[in-house]
Parts: C-alpha cells; sequence; structure tokens
C-alpha cells in the first residue's frame, strides 16, 4: 500500500517535482505553488494543524501518507512529516492512487 505512494514520492523527489518540510510546504501553499499535500500519519498535531489549515484554505488536496519515517527513508533524508507536491500530474497520481487505496479494504 504505502509502497505505492512512496515510490511516486520518490520519483517527485528525483524530478524536483516536491518539496519538503513543513516550513518548504507552509511557504510554497501561501505563495500558491502546491497542487497537493502528503502528511504523515503520524505528523505532530501541531504541523497538522498548521499545514492542514493553510491548504484546505487554499483549496489543496491533503492526503495522509504513511509515516514519516517511511517517507523520509524514501526520500533519503531523516523523518519527514510534510511534502508539498508542486507538480499538477504528479499530484493527480497521487491523489488517484490514495482514492484506489482507499477503496481497497484487502490491503
Amino acid at each position: 500500500m504505502t509502497d505505492a505512494l512512496t515510490g511516486l514520492l520518490g520519483l517527485g523527489a528525483r524530478g524536483r517535482l516536491l518539496v519538503i518540510g513543513v516550513s518548504g510546504v507552509r511557504a510554497r501553499l501561501q505563495r500558491g505553488k502546491v497542487a497537493a499535500v502528503v502528511l504523515a500519519v503520524d505528523a505532530s498535531p501541531r504541523t497538522r494543524e498548521k499545514v492542514e489549515r493553510l491548504a484546505v484554505a487554499r483549496g489543496v488536496p491533503v492526503l495522509t501518507g504513511p509515516t514519516a519515517a517511511r517517507i523520509g527513508q524514501r526520500l533519503g533524508r531523516p523523518p519527514v512529516q510534510a511534502v508539498g507536491v508542486a507538480d499538477r500530474a504528479l499530484a493527480r497520481g497521487l491523489m488517484r492512487l490514495s482514492e484506489e487505496l482507499r477503496g481497497d479494504t484487502d490491503s
């Protein structure tokens, strides 16, 4: 389940299509440069509140991803609580995958 999501995030990182980290995501959200946000399932309540509120206000979808450690590992970084997706096509792919995973109760 999370392998596909982190795989897409890894591709996005290699293509420089992501903003990694809470402060960067918030800054890009404020400038309207983020098409979707992935928050780690274990993101702190403060991070969730700060990023989610801004994303919702900007009409940017927020997806729940794997743990911060798992995201960070895939991106070659320490634990990452928030990732902004700058590319609209990648954001659509992540949202489609997230919808498929929510509908798949077998995994």
